[in-house]
C-alpha cells in the first residue's frame, strides 16, 4: 500500500543553510564561508560573549532557578528591559503606560506573533517589504494570514545605494492600513540604511497615507556599537506619535543565536488598549508554542539589570561592530590595490553584518566553484566571514570574477 505522504513534493532548500552544509562538507584548505548571518572572530571561529559565559556560570550556581513554565507572554523583567533598551529608559511612552513587550522566539517568532495579531485583530491584509529584504519576511507574513504581499523599491544596483525616489513613490501608492516592514538599522541584505532626513520623509508619507510601521530590529548595538544610534529610527517614529510594533532579536548582539531570545514591543496611543491587546496576544502564543524558553531571556535580563555586566556587554558590542568596520575597510583597500574594475566605496558605506557587494549571480557562482568562497547568489556577503588571514584571498577572487565575467556580459546573457 502506498504512503499517504506520496503527494508531498520536495521543497526547495533554504539557500543560507544549504550554503553552510556545502561549506562544512568542502575539504579545500582555504575555503571561506561568507554566507551564514552570524558573528565570527578574527580566526573565523564562533564567539560566546564573555559576559554571557559569566552570567551562565552564575545562573548554574543559583539553586533558586527552576525549570518551571514561564508565563505565556514570557519573563516580565526581560520584556521591560527590552522595551527600555529600544525606546530609551526615559521614554515618555513607557512612563505613560503606552509601551509594552512580550517575549517571543527570537526575531522570527516576534514577526510571526505580531503579524498574526495584526491580521486577526486589526484585520490588516496588505504588507510591504523592501526589495530586496530578508527572505523570511515574505514567508512569515503570508503564513500569518496576510493575503496581499507587496514590495517597495529599496536598492538601486547602478548606484549601489537606496532608490529613495522609488521607495517614496511606492509608499505613496500603498493603500491605507498597509503594514510596512522597516529595518530599524543595518538593513538586511544591503547594509544601507536611510539617513535621518530620509527617515523623516518616510514618516511623513506613512502618516499621510495612514500606513502601519512594523520595525524589525535584529542588530541594535551590533550595527554601530551604539545602542541609542541604532534605535534612532524607531524612537523618531514614536516621537512623531505613531502606533507601531517592533520585533527585537538578541541573536546577534548577545550571540545567543540558538537560544531564540526575542521581544515584540508595542507602542500604542492609549493605555486602555494594553490589557485587551495582551489578552489576545496570550491566545495567539498559546495556539502557536504555548510559552517561551527561559534560559536566554534570563541571561539577557540579568545582564541588562546589572550595571557592571551591562557596561561589559557594551564593550563586547563595540568590539564586534568595530571588527566588522575594519574588515569592510580592509576588503575595499585590497580591491583598490588590485585595480578591480568598478567603485567599491559602497562596502564601507554599508553597516552591520552584511554587504550587498554588487556581484552578479554568475560572479557569485564563480567564487563558489573556482575559489570555494561561499556566498548568496544575490552577492550578499557576511563581512564577519572575513579576517586578516583571508581578506586578500577573497579580494583576489572577487577581482578574478569581475574581470572574467563583466556585469554587462552577465546582463546580456540573461536577455
Amino acid at each position: 500500500m502506498g504512503s499517504r505522504f506520496q503527494g508531498v513534493e520536495q521543497g526547495p532548500p533554504i539557500e543560507v543553510f544549504l550554503l553552510n552544509k556545502l561549506f562544512t562538507d568542502d575539504n579545500f584548505k582555504s575555503k571561506v564561508n561568507l554566507g551564514v548571518g552570524a558573528y565570527r572572530d578574527e580566526n573565523g571561529k564562533p564567539w560566546v560573549l564573555p559576559v554571557v559565559r559569566k552570567m551562565e556560570k552564575k545562573m548554574a550556581e543559583d539553586e533558586t532557578l527552576l525549570h518551571e513554565y514561564l508565563p505565556v507572554l514570557g519573563l516580565d523583567q526581560f520584556c521591560a528591559a527590552s522595551v527600555s533598551m529600544l525606546l530609551g529608559a526615559d521614554s515618555p511612552v513607557i512612563a505613560s503606560g503606552r509601551a509594552f513587550g512580550i517575549q517571543t522566539l527570537s526575531g522570527t517568532g516576534s514577526l510571526r506573533v505580531g503579524a498574526e495579531f495584526l491580521n486577526k485583530h486589526l484585520k490588516y491584509t496588505t504588507f510591504y517589504y523592501s526589495n530586496p529584504t530578508w527572505e523570511n519576511h515574505h514567508l512569515v507574513f503570508v503564513n500569518s494570514g496576510f493575503t496581499n504581499p507587496r514590495s517597495y523599491r529599496y536598492w538601486n544596483p547602478k548606484t549601489r545605494a537606496i532608490d529613495f525616489d522609488g521607495l517614496i513613490e511606492d509608499l505613496k501608492g500603498a493603500p491605507e492600513n498597509s503594514v510596512i516592514i522597516l529595518h530599524a538599522c543595518a538593513h538586511n541584505p544591503t547594509g544601507i540604511d536611510p539617513t535621518q532626513e530620509q527617515w523623516e520623509k518616510i514618516a511623513d508619507v506613512m502618516e499621510e497615507r495612514k500606513l502601519f510601521p512594523f520595525f524589525d530590529s535584529a542588530y541594535q548595538g551590533f550595527a554601530s556599537g551604539d545602542l541609542d544610534k541604532d534605535a534612532w529610527a524607531v524612537r523618531y517614529f514614536v516621537k512623531r506619535g505613531f502606533e507601531l510594533v517592533c520585533a527585537q532579536s538578541y541573536a546577534k548582539n548577545f550571540g545567543l543565536y540558538n537560544e531564540r531570545v526575542g521581544n515584540l514591543a508595542f507602542v500604542v496611543s492609549d493605555p486602555s488598549v494594553v490589557a485587551p491587546a495582551k489578552s489576545q496576544l496570550t491566545w495567539v502564543v498559546r495556539g502557536m508554542y504555548s510559552n517561551p524558553p527561559a534560559h536566554g531571556a534570563r541571561v539577557v535580563a540579568s545582564v541588562l539589570a546589572d550595571k557592571g555586566m551591562f557596561d561589559e556587554w557594551r564593550d563586547h558590542i563595540k568590539l564586534m561592530s568595530s571588527r566588522v568596520i575594519q574588515m569592510r575597510e580592509a576588503l575595499r583597500a585590497e580591491l583598490i590595490k588590485l585595480g578591480t574594475p568598478g567603485n567599491w566605496d559602497h562596502i564601507v558605506k554599508q553597516i552591520g553584518l552584511f554587504s550587498y557587494t554588487g556581484l552578479t549571480q554568475r560572479q557569485s557562482e564563480h567564487l563558489i566553484q573556482e575559489f570555494h568562497i561561499y556566498l548568496l547568489k544575490s552577492g550578499r556577503i557576511n563581512i564577519c566571514g572575513l579576517n586578516p588571514s583571508n581578506v586578500q584571498y577573497v579580494a583576489k577572487a572577487i577581482n578574478d570574477a569581475v574581470v572574467k565575467i563583466p556585469a554587462e556580459d552577465d546582463a546580456r546573457a540573461k536577455l
